[in-house]
């Protein structure tokens, strides 16, 4: 990565300043730059079109500090996150709640959950986690749309296509053609989490950033969200994702 010149307008990309990667993601309706840690400890600046280099970097110096806090909780938050193994009586999550696995030999889909009981075929114990991963990604295609519909109607978000994915550490995101994706572990919280995720999201097909717009769009659709945003936050980093 290039060392960071201070002369020129800043380009979308990674760039460095001092010991810090940025990713640089421009907005050209933005007025000014907003930093952001993201949850696998990337940091990411949206900027407006036309910014000076100069004045990314002035504005990454004034915060400094924070961002090195943010990263030192983001190691703290990986530091407990949990590792299952694939054994009778482990938990996993769906919707909020925990239920226990139970091995067995007698069913025909490789995972299911039956009488409150994950069920996991002993044969796909070399995959389990592609195998879990994959329920956690149909039960998404089959639960989402219509919770997706009810908040695309109130908030008249022009949602195309709901995709359930691996996404990182990201919960959602968005494209420009109305295509909204949700991260496969979106499926272990609680359905007033998965509905913050989903207004999130649907917010951002009419505002690309994180502005005073944006979330004012948020509120008017969950009036509560910084509640539920905050609770995302403590029991975010405890799910399981591998």
């Amino acid at each position: 990565m290039a060392a960071v010149e201070l002369l020129g307008p800043v380009r979308a990309g990674p760039l460095r300043i001092g010991r810090l990667e940025i990713d640089i993601v421009v907005v050209p309706d933005r007025s000014g730059v907003r930093l952001t840690v993201e949850r696998d400890a990337r940091i990411t600046a949206t900027v407006p079109a036309g910014i000076d280099i100069a004045q990314l970097v002035s504005a990454v110096k004034g915060r400094r500090r924070w961002i090195y806090d943010k990263l030192e909780e983001r190691t703290d938050e990986a530091a407990i996150r949990p590792t299952k193994e694939f054994v009778t009586g482990e938990g996993f999550n769906y919707l909020g709640r925990s239920y226990r696995l139970k091995l067995v030999d007698d069913v025909l889909a490789p995972v299911g959950l039956v009488r409150g009981r994950f069920l996991m075929r002993r044969d796909h114990l070399d995959r389990a986690e592609d195998a879990l991963i994959a329920w956690y990604r149909g039960r998404g295609r089959a639960w989402l749309p219509a919770r997706t519909e009810s908040w695309a109607l109130r908030m008249r978000a022009p949602v195309q296509e709901i995709t359930v994915r691996r996404l990182g550490y990201r919960w959602g995101s968005c494209n420009r053609d109305g295509g909204v994706n949700i991260h496969w572990a979106v499926m272990q919280l609680p359905p007033s989490l998965v509905d913050y995720v989903l207004v999130h999201e649907l917010a951002h097909l009419h505002r690309k950033d994180h502005s005073r717009e944006f979330w004012a769009a948020v509120a008017r659709a969950m009036p509560d969200y910084d509640v539920r945003r905050a609770q995302l936050d403590r029991l975010g980093p405890t799910l399981w994702l591998p």
